[in-house]
């Protein structure tokens, strides 16, 4: 098994700045794409940010140029630096990750339980 757990989330004020980490443990032999995904009250699940192994990024059109997704493999974690927060960020932000956890294994999709990202003056 593996888990994910996010830490980081909180309540900043429009424009501020916060950093998410998310670290796997469990039977991990190597993980692949991660990412994180949002959702607020009533909206669907969104993505907002992924990275592969190797460091390529995708951004969500909405957080261009104020988020930023990085990744440790050597921790098997990925980080999610917000900046310049407005309130439509305001969500529970999950992070996912693509795990293979044996070298034959196949590579399998988990999730995090989620952090509250609360923006408001």
């Amino acid at each position: 098994q593996v888990q994910l757990v996010e830490s980081g989330g909180g309540l900043v004020q429009p424009g501020g700045s916060l950093r998410l980490s998310c670290a796997a443990s469990g039977s991990i032999f190597r993980i692949y794409g991660m990412g994180w995904y949002r959702q607020a009250p009533g909206r669907q699940r969104e993505v907002v940010a992924i990275i592969a192994r190797g460091g390529s990024t995708n951004y969500a059109e909405s957080v261009k140029g104020r988020f930023t997704i990085s990744r440790d493999n050597a921790l098997n974690t990925v980080y999610l630096q917000m900046n310049s927060l407005e309130p439509e960020d305001a969500a529970v932000y999950f992070c996912n990750a693509g795990v293979q956890s044996t070298p034959v294994a196949n590579i399998r999709g988990y999730w995090g339980q989620g952090t509250q990202v609360t923006v408001s003056s």
